[in-house]
């Protein structure tokens, strides 16, 4: 069972023994957070994020109509030999990701290792069949309600907004989920993150708080970003479909990742929240790609059902669900459908 945790996970760990080990020994060390705030010794910046977490549990539940059940109401010690190295690969003329199958999750475009050395491994398999690779790091999961998933110490590294928006996105996971369709999981969940963070402080503080700012900061940028990658996947595609040796193909799509590192280096200052993105630095290629686009996939598209249904985020959530369980073959097309009856969006300034 505690394997089942980690292959039903944002992590989908390969080796089932390893991950039940680590699995297992996270939740045996699972605290109540209500101990944890007994604590007198606590700092206060501990304090104030094990606090948010309860209250934003709370709100997740009253407020969004999120299946919170019992998580989140324990912190679990995570050290670093738990956090996944997930691997991730896709063709060198392609935007499709390559996949693998677990049961119940279906086909997923990654794959999680323990070992760095084991992920590192795995991907120079695949670059030896001639894809592209890239290895990150994961730290954050959902048991998609299989269990009481825990706080993970490695989330409380994240400042309170972050923790929000990370709490809110995993708790949507365990809502609903879409089996093989983990384009459409992330980037709801992100979306639905991101809003529900806003929603969260500007209910608990006020919509002028910092707080509150800071969140709408965050989604802001979020739909920023995707806008951006929208474009960077409509210049790559035409290459990719140019029916040009490929050869060709591959000196040309040298010259868009070129010029992807440049136009977001100029795009990066203006972004809030995303500062752990390193396009412009790191190497590209379409498996680097793909992990930003499964993440961040047509959001405006969500905002627009948001704007559709009055600002009320939980009438959006059960709205996204509801077309996504309509139309399971394509929830992106059922929801572009849906949103064209959305008022435009408002521009303060």
């Amino acid at each position: 069972m505690a394997a089942a945790a980690f292959v039903l996970s944002g992590c989908y760990a390969g080796y089932l023994i390893r991950a039940g080990y680590e699995g297992g020994r996270i939740l045996w060390n699972r605290k109540p957070i209500t101990d944890e705030l007994a604590n007198g010794d606590l700092s206060a910046e501990l304090r104030a994020k094990l606090e948010t977490a309860l209250a934003v549990r709370k709100f997740a539940a009253d407020d969004l109509g999120l299946n919170v059940g019992g998580a989140y109401e324990t912190v679990a010690p995570v050290d670093k030999s738990a956090i996944v190295q997930v691997v991730m690969a896709a063709p060198r003329d392609s935007l499709h990701p390559y996949t693998w199958w677990f049961p119940i999750v279906g086909s997923v475009p990654y794959r999680g290792y323990f070992e760095k050395a084991n992920a590192d491994a795995e991907a120079q398999a695949l670059e030896k069949q001639g894809l592209d690779t890239m290895v990150r790091p994961s730290v954050a999961f959902s048991s998609l309600g299989f269990f009481n998933d825990p706080l993970l110490s490695t989330i409380l590294e994240f400042d309170r907004v972050e923790i929000a928006g990370i709490m809110i996105h995993e708790l949507f996971h365990r809502t609903y989920y879409l089996a093989s369709d983990a384009m459409f999981d992330e980037s709801a969940a992100t979306y639905v993150g991101s809003a529900g963070a806003v929603a969260f402080f500007t209910a608990t503080e006020g919509a002028n708080s910092a707080d509150a700012e800071a969140a709408r900061g965050i989604l802001a940028s979020d739909l920023m970003f995707g806008n951006f990658l929208l474009q960077v996947q409509a210049d790559l595609l035409t290459i990719y479909m140019s029916d040009q040796p490929m050869e060709e193909i591959l000196k040309e799509r040298e010259v868009a990742f070129a010029k992807i590192q440049a136009d977001y280096a100029r795009l990066e200052p203006s972004l809030s929240g995303l500062e752990r993105f390193d396009l412009d630095k790191q190497p590209i290629n379409n498996a680097v790609l793909i992990n930003y686009l499964i993440y961040f996939h047509d959001l405006n598209n969500f905002a627009a059902l948001q704007r559709m249904n009055h600002g009320d985020l939980r009438a959006t959530i059960a709205q996204i669900i509801s077309l996504a369980k309509a139309h399971p073959e394509d929830p992106f097309y059922a929801i572009w459908q849906a949103s064209l009856k959305a008022p435009p969006p408002r521009h303060s300034g």
